[in-house]
C-alpha cells in the first residue's frame, strides 16, 4: 500500500486511535474470557469467546485494508495472532485483496470468497456431496458446518501449493503455526482449559459469526453493483462486525475506516441502494427466518457465461 493510499485508507490520520482501543479492548476481553471461562461457565463463556473472536476476526479485516496506522507491519502485528486458529494473516491479506475486484465478484474461478461452483464442476459433484453444498448455502447449515467445509476447502489448496513448491506459502503456514502454538499455551497453561474446548466452543462458533456475515454478503447478478449487500444490523452485531453489514458502501470505498462507514452509509443511502438494486435486508434476523432451513441461491453459479467476469 502507497502512502497516499494507507493516508485515504486512515482518513488522513496516522494512527486512528479510535481502532487502536478497540483493538486493546478486544485483546483484553479475549484474555478475560479465557482465563474466567470456568468461573463463567460454557453457557456464558462459549458465546463471549465466539463474540470477541469474531471480533478480532473483523479488526484483522480492517488491518488487511490498512488500518489503524500507515505502517503494514505494525497493523498485521497488532492482530496476527490466530486465535480463530484457521486462517493465517498473510494469506487471508492476500486472499481478500483479490476478492475486491468487484468485477469478479461471485466468480468461482476468481473470486477467492465465492460460494458458488463451477456449473461444470457441479454436474461432475456426487449426488451425497452435493447434498452438503446445499445445506450448507442454508443459513443453519452455514452456520453448523460451514466452518469444517471452509477449513476442508482452504486446507486442502494450501497443502497442494506447498506441495507444488510454494515456498512463500509454506513460509506463512510456518508464522502462522508459531501463532496457533502461542494460543494453545494460553488457553491450556494459563487458562487451564482444554484445547479441543477451545476450539470446538469458542473457535469455531467465532468462524460461524464471521461465516454469518458472508452468508447473504455477494450474490450473483449480471450488474457489477447489483452483487453486493447491505444489511442494517443492531449495533451489538454492527460492531462485532465491524459494520461490514454495511457491504455495499464497504466495497465502494474499501480503505475507509469502519467508524466512518454508517455515517457514509447514512449521507448516501438512496443512491447506494439504487446502485445495488435495493439488495437490502434489516437485520440478520430476517435472513435467519427467511433462510434458516432454505438454500439462500443454486451452488452451481447460475449465470455462466452472462455476468461480466
Amino acid at each position: 500500500m502507497s502512502a497516499t493510499e494507507s493516508a485515504r485508507a486512515t482518513g488522513g490520520q496516522r494512527i486512528e486511535w479510535q481502532t487502536v482501543t478497540l483493538i486493546a479492548v478486544a485483546w483484553c476481553g479475549y484474555g478475560l474470557v479465557t482465563l474466567l471461562w470456568a468461573e463463567l461457565g460454557w453457557v456464558v463463556a462459549a458465546p463471549l469467546g465466539a463474540y470477541v473472536i469474531c471480533l478480532i476476526g473483523s479488526l484483522q479485516h480492517e488491518a488487511v485494508h490498512g488500518h489503524p496506522t500507515r505502517s503494514g507491519r505494525v497493523n498485521e502485528a497488532l492482530v496476527w495472532l490466530p486465535v480463530g486458529l484457521l486462517f493465517p494473516y498473510r494469506r487471508y491479506r492476500a486472499m481478500h485483496l483479490k476478492h475486491h475486484n468487484n468485477d469478479h465478484l461471485t466468480d468461482p474461478g476468481n473470486d477467492p470468497e465465492s460460494y458458488y461452483m463451477d456449473p461444470q464442476a457441479w454436474a461432475r459433484t456426487p449426488a451425497p456431496l452435493r447434498l452438503v453444498y446445499t445445506v450448507n448455502n442454508t443459513f443453519a447449515g452455514r452456520m453448523l458446518i460451514g466452518p469444517a467445509m471452509a477449513a476442508v476447502h482452504f486446507l486442502k489448496d494450501e497443502i497442494a501449493a506447498i506441495v507444488a513448491g510454494e515456498r512463500k506459502i509454506a513460509g506463512v503456514w510456518l508464522i502462522h503455526l508459531v501463532g496457533v502454538g502461542l494460543v494453545w499455551l494460553w488457553v491450556t497453561h494459563v487458562c487451564g482449559m482444554a484445547f479441543w474446548q477451545y476450539a470446538l466452543l469458542m473457535a469455531y462458533p467465532g468462524l460461524s459469526l464471521t461465516l454469518m456475515r458472508s452468508f447473504a454478503e455477494h450474490r450473483a447478478h449480471d450488474q457489477v453493483g447489483c452483487r453486493t449487500i447491505v444489511v442494517e444490523a443492531n449495533p451489538v452485531i454492527s460492531l462485532m462486525l465491524l459494520n461490514n453489514n454495511l457491504h455495499m458502501a464497504h466495497h465502494e470505498h474499501p480503505g475507509m475506516a469502519w467508524y466512518r462507514l454508517p455515517g457514509y452509509y447514512r449521507a448516501n443511502r438512496e443512491r447506494l441502494l439504487n446502485d445495488n438494486c435495493g439488495y437490502l435486508i434489516k437485520g440478520y434476523w430476517r435472513i435467519i427466518a427467511k433462510y434458516g432451513l432454505k438454500p439462500k441461491e443454486p451452488v452451481a453459479h447460475p449465470l455462466p457465461g452472462r455476468a461480466k467476469y
